[in-house]
């Protein structure tokens, strides 16, 4: 008989080790693995042949994730029991009781079996299930869902087996996937908001961390940034006029792209500070591929995480894909000053203005005109003198006396030949 090499294994008896080097074949190379002789290449039969086949096969059945059967087949030859495994179309292969994880999953490296890195283990899951991030098997398949289990029979949505797999928590072999991750409480990803004292980081007045389920991190982290959302009060005669410093419902659904549109392929956080001039949402991962910041300014939406966008609108979370930053820019139609969004290769940053923020540091209320100059630069970046005449509809000295108004209320800097924000 052959002695061992890359593809052959030989096994004086049998062992429970079997089910190691089954995966380890498995997830590298077809290979035969021979109970009943041994290192060298001798013969020594197998006693119980029948039974110990049986234990073989109920190892293999039982103790192997995903089901690896239909890549192994077990037969007897003169006292030899024989096992040929092909390399498997689902890898990886692990032990059901370690899990994807080094201790569970085997590669064949020369003669032997060897553990997996976590490195290879990863590589393996995107060969064989994609790239798209939340279809691929989760790496911890020992998950709980209690966050998510509360917030699916709060809003009266079914969360048995055929939903799972419907919305891709798990996948055609009842494997966990990463979007059952994200919805887990051991979801490992994180929303950090930081509260600073003025309009820098110089200063923290707080900082919070929000970590389990993204649909627990959605809640929590709401009711946080709202504890911050101060609700003054001012004078109109006798009056009293009353209105938070940020929008509810903008800041719900910023908080809704942060957590819906970022990459979860990074393991960062989601970060949130809050200014006492503004809110910054900062989530990592760019546009898609093929979208462009006007683009998602028009509405046009292409969810960098389907399925889990598709959750969020099952639980009526969000109404319609694409609208959530058009509502963000409806909401401040008629304020003085706009939601920015910036755009790079790795992050996307929604700044939400505090409405109240003018008022509480005693500066007027903006004039209409001041109001259309920063529309305008807004729109353009730059606004020149002979612009303000423009849309203004004024002569010359008027538009020196608004640019020079603005710029000594601190609304807007010269900048080269024109005025830009401050």
């Amino acid at each position: 008989m052959s002695a061992e090499n890359l593809t052959i294994e030989n096994k004086r008896e049998y062992t429970d080790d079997l089910k190691k080097e089954v995966i380890a074949f498995a997830n590298s190379l077809d290979g035969t693995i021979f109970i009943g002789i041994d290192d060298d290449g001798k013969k020594h039969p197998v006693t119980n042949l029948e039974q110990v086949l049986i234990q073989i096969t109920n190892a293999i059945r039982d103790s192997i994730l995903p089901d690896v059967t239909m890549f192994v087949q077990a037969s007897i030859e003169d006292g030899i029991i024989k096992i040929s495994v092909q390399e498997g179309t689902n890898k990886p292969y692990y032990l059901a009781d370690k899990g994807l994880k080094p201790s569970g999953v085997y590669v064949r490296q020369g003669t032997s079996k060897a553990q997996a890195t976590n490195e290879a283990i990863r590589q393996m899951i995107k060969l064989t299930d994609g790239d798209k991030f939340e279809s691929m098997r989760s790496l911890e398949q020992q998950l709980t869902f209690t966050a998510t289990e509360r917030e699916f029979e709060k809003r009266n949505v079914e969360f048995g087996e055929s939903q799972l797999r419907t919305l891709g928590i798990i996948d055609d072999s009842k494997q966990f996937t990463n979007l059952a991750l994200l919805l887990s409480d051991q979801c490992a990803h994180t929303i950090k908001v930081a509260v600073f004292q003025g309009k820098t980081k110089s200063e923290f007045k707080t900082r919070k961390e929000f970590s389990g389920s993204v649909l627990q991190q959605l809640h929590d982290c709401y009711d946080f940034i709202n504890l911050n959302n101060n609700l003054p009060a001012t004078f109109s005669g006798l009056d009293r006029i009353e209105r938070h410093d940020y929008h509810d419902a903008a800041i719900r659904e910023a908080l809704l792209n942060a957590i819906v549109h970022r990459d979860y392929a990074f393991s960062g956080s989601i970060i949130v500070n809050i200014f006492d001039d503004r809110i910054e949402f900062v989530s990592i991962g760019g546009l898609v591929a093929g979208i462009s910041k006007q683009d998602i300014m028009l509405g046009v939406s292409q969810a960098r995480n389907e399925k889990l966008a598709n959750v969020f609108y099952r639980l009526k979370h969000v109404e319609a894909f694409g609208t959530g930053i058009q509502k963000i820019m409806v909401l401040h139609e008629n304020e003085p000053k706009h939601p920015e969004i910036i755009v790079s290769d790795g992050a996307f940053v929604i700044t939400l203005p505090n409405r109240n923020y003018n008022e509480k540091h005693g500066r007027p209320k903006l004039k209409k005109q001041h109001q259309q100059v920063l529309g305008f630069i807004e729109h353009k970046g730059i606004i020149t003198k002979d612009d303000v005449e423009k849309l203004l509809n004024v002569k010359q000295t008027r538009a020196y006396i608004v640019l020079k108004e603005m710029v000594d209320q601190e609304l807007i800097i010269p900048n080269g030949e024109g005025y830009t924000k401050v």
